[in-house]
């Protein structure tokens, strides 16, 4: 195996997800760095590693000598937008200080970024947005993170690439910005106290246009992106490929989980599930379901953030297309897959 990828948020959807799709790709010995480590197997090991902590990440990275690709998606979530640049710009200098000089054959280090650095959180912008657009005022630690690595590859020999995804959707557990989880979740204790599947957004949400980006399309990108000559020191807009409105996909969903629906009422989830713990209990024992804390099968903050956008959250993905990425997943039949993992999975019945 000449190809070593360290993958940093390995516990996270998009770095568990990287990891399988670069163990079925093959050619590749892995490690992956998170917080809790995990459990060898194959040819994948895991490190723990407080990132936040300049002296452990040193003693953790210097002798990872083969590393020749980085695949950056750990994350630290905080309460304010000024909040968040700290922590994650540090982290990934801390990476990149301790990996550069321990591994000579370093090749290229894979950024992932999202929306954000179009200002997607912010209000409504200019869609479909494009890699070039014009920066918007900070904070924002996607751009911060960027930069860092435009000013440190100046004379280096490796390069670097960032993809952008919209929400990606995937399964794991403990995650604080997995929608698929949040709506499976809602959608089961739904089902459970026969009440009909509503949508809880802002009501211009239910009919702006919005897209996903599966976590499989998305590990297939960022390797691509990492190995192809061409894509050097470029970022890319990566999604499923279509568009759609809610208005339109949430009947569907509820199809798939025999549920009625009735007319979206807006309701913030963060409030409305937080006394659902003991049901989410008496569920799993009722279900027969993976025995999951309450706390880690769902983030209700972000469902209630995605929710809220009553504005168009679209990105144009031609540059990707142009440069050789063709790869395309449908929406629907995402969800639909998603949700029936996870109740082979036993996570929701």
């Amino acid at each position: 195996m000449d190809r070593v990828a360290m993958v940093v948020g390995a516990r996270g959807v998009i770095g568990g997800n990287l990891i399988s799709h670069l163990e079925r790709e093959g050619g590749w010995r892995v490690i992956g760095l998170s917080r809790r480590g995990g459990a060898d197997a194959g040819a994948v090991q895991h490190i723990a590693v407080d990132l936040l902590d300049p002296e452990d990440t040193v003693s953790k990275l210097s002798t990872l000598t083969d590393v020749t690709h980085v695949f950056y998606a750990a994350y630290q979530d905080r309460p304010t937008w000024a909040g968040l640049v700290p922590p994650n710009l540090a982290m990934l200098t801390n990476v990149v200080d301790a990996i550069e000089p321990a591994a000579p054959r370093l090749e290229h280090i894979s950024l992932m970024q999202g929306y954000k650095v179009y200002g997607a959180h912010l209000g409504p912008f200019a869609t479909p947005a494009k890699e070039d657009d014009p920066p918007h005022m900070p904070p924002e630690f996607n751009v911060d993170q960027q930069q860092f690595l435009e000013r440190r590859q100046e004379g280096a020999s490796w390069s670097w690439s960032a993809l952008r995804p919209s929400v990606v959707a995937g399964v794991g557990l403990g995650n604080p910005m997995n929608l698929a989880m949040v709506i499976a979740v809602y959608a089961s204790i739904s089902k459970e106290l026969g009440v009909p599947l509503r949508f809880p957004g802002k009501p211009g949400a239910y009919t702006s246009l919005i897209e996903m980006t599966d976590a499989d399309l998305l590990a297939k990108a960022t390797t691509w992106a990492a190995t192809n000559p061409e894509s050097r020191n470029q970022a890319y807009n990566i999604t499923n490929g279509d568009i759609y409105r809610w208005s339109t996909m949430w009947p569907k969903i509820a199809a798939f989980f025999d549920l009625d629906t009735a007319p979206p009422l807006p309701m913030s989830l963060s409030e409305i599930m937080a006394d659902k713990s003991d049901l989410w209990d008496s569920m799993v024992e009722r279900h027969g379901l993976l025995p999951t804390p309450y706390g880690d099968v769902s983030s209700w903050q972000f469902g209630d953030f995605v929710f809220g956008w009553d504005y168009d959250v679209i990105a144009d993905t031609s540059k990707s297309r142009r440069a050789g990425f063709h790869e395309y997943v449908e929406t629907e039949a995402m969800f639909l897959r998603i949700f029936q993992d996870l109740r082979d999975r036993r996570i929701i019945p």
